[in-house]
């Protein structure tokens, strides 16, 4: 007989300003993220699926924390933090990039958003970036304020999205283009609606500036998108993978290089040498990469569940690297996988998983799957 549980209540794992909204909602589970909890599902998996892919789904994603750099110095702070060139970056624009430390290792992969010359957002995956960001400034002793902003993104998302958000605020969102942004308002609600959102299959995402407003959007944004079917969800893990979507801490360990994960297009080595990282990232340029990420797919076509935990895969029972992430494809109607593999093995051989439930050969592809 399983022993039942539950999680103590802590304030130091925090409700999203979603949270009662998901509940009415169905939510059936959540993970930490942020020290936040994050809804995982509503009970409906392949109704779930299926609404992001044809269809359009809402998603409580307000654990993608902010990160403010307000002050005379944030440009310069953005830059040192930032191995990419913001030079060219306007108001109104985010960009993606690739936070490391000193020794080169990716330590988040966020949306940088650009709200004025003296005020920048991170839009953080799952780290401390708060506390990484206010060292760097006080080391460098900049005249700039690093602070968590109230700041909670609501995600419309699915190829329906767009004819959502355009009934709510007007047909100029549709010209927006792709991680640009936009301030503005509803019903009293202030925003920044962005053109972004963890899926291949488009979106928006609502930077809701008020957490005491949350319960509102959610319900304009549930009742414009009746006449679409919407419906509630979050970042579906079998869409993100089948997409080739990183998932950081995920897919990267404590030695991961932005060019081990596709990220080497994000990343300018001709940016000042005080960027953090960089210095290591050109001689990682310049020797290569020892390992990349390649897609995976088993053998079989019995669905397996969500692989929690890093996989070996082996060649001639010499280990050449892990499948970092994996999930049943309902499109392929195969398990797939990410892979972080050795930098010498190359698409189209085979290889075997180590599983818990045994050994299963599989196949490196190209990605994104799809």
């Amino acid at each position: 007989m399983k022993n039942k549980f539950e999680i103590s209540p802590t304030t130091r794992l925090r409700r999203s300003p979603f949270f009662e909204a998901t509940v009415s909602e169905g939510v059936t589970g959540f993970y930490p993220y942020n020290n936040m909890l994050m809804p995982t599902g509503f009970g409906h998996p392949e109704e779930e699926y299926w609404r992001i892919i044809n269809g359009v789904s809402m998603w409580d994603v307000a654990v993608e924390r902010q990160v403010e750099l307000n002050g005379p110095d944030a440009s310069k702070l953005a830059q040192i933090l930032c191995p990419r060139d913001l030079t060219k970056c306007r108001e109104g624009q985010g960009k993606y990039v690739a936070l490391c430390n000193h020794d080169g290792v990716i330590i988040n992969d966020p949306i940088l958003l650009k709200l004025s010359e003296t005020r920048f957002w991170l839009s953080i995956a799952d780290n401390n970036i708060v506390l990484f960001s206010r060292a760097i400034a006080a080391e460098r002793g900049l005249n700039v304020n690093v602070f968590e902003p109230d700041v909670s993104p609501l995600a419309v998302q699915g190829p329906k999205a767009e004819d959502v958000i355009a009934s709510i605020f007007g047909d100029w969102i549709r010209d927006l283009k792709y991680f640009w942004f936009k301030e503005t308002e509803i019903e009293g609600i202030p925003l920044q609606v962005a053109r972004s959102g963890w899926s291949k299959q488009g979106g928006f995402e609502l930077y809701l500036m008020d957490n005491t407003k949350a319960l509102a959007l959610w319900n304009i944004v549930k009742e414009a998108g009746k006449p679409w079917d919407i419906g509630p969800g979050n970042p579906n893990m079998s869409e993100r993978i089948e997409s080739g979507l990183l998932s950081y801490g995920s897919d990267t360990d404590d030695q991961t290089n932005p060019f081990e994960i596709r990220m080497g297009n994000y990343i300018n080595l001709e940016v000042p040498n005080d960027t953090i990282g960089i210095k290591a990232l050109r001689k990682i340029a310049a020797e290569g990469p020892k390992r990349h990420q390649i897609g995976v797919i088993l053998d079989g076509d019995t669905p397996s569940g969500v692989v929690a935990e890093w996989l070996d895969i082996t060649q001639n029972d010499k280990t050449v690297g892990s499948m970092t992430s994996g999930v049943w494809s309902r499109r392929l109607k195969k398990n797939i996988g990410l892979g972080l593999i050795n930098i010498d093995i190359k698409i189209g051989e085979n290889a075997i998983v180590k599983t818990n439930n045994g050994d299963i050969n599989c196949e490196f592809v190209d990605l994104p799957f799809l």
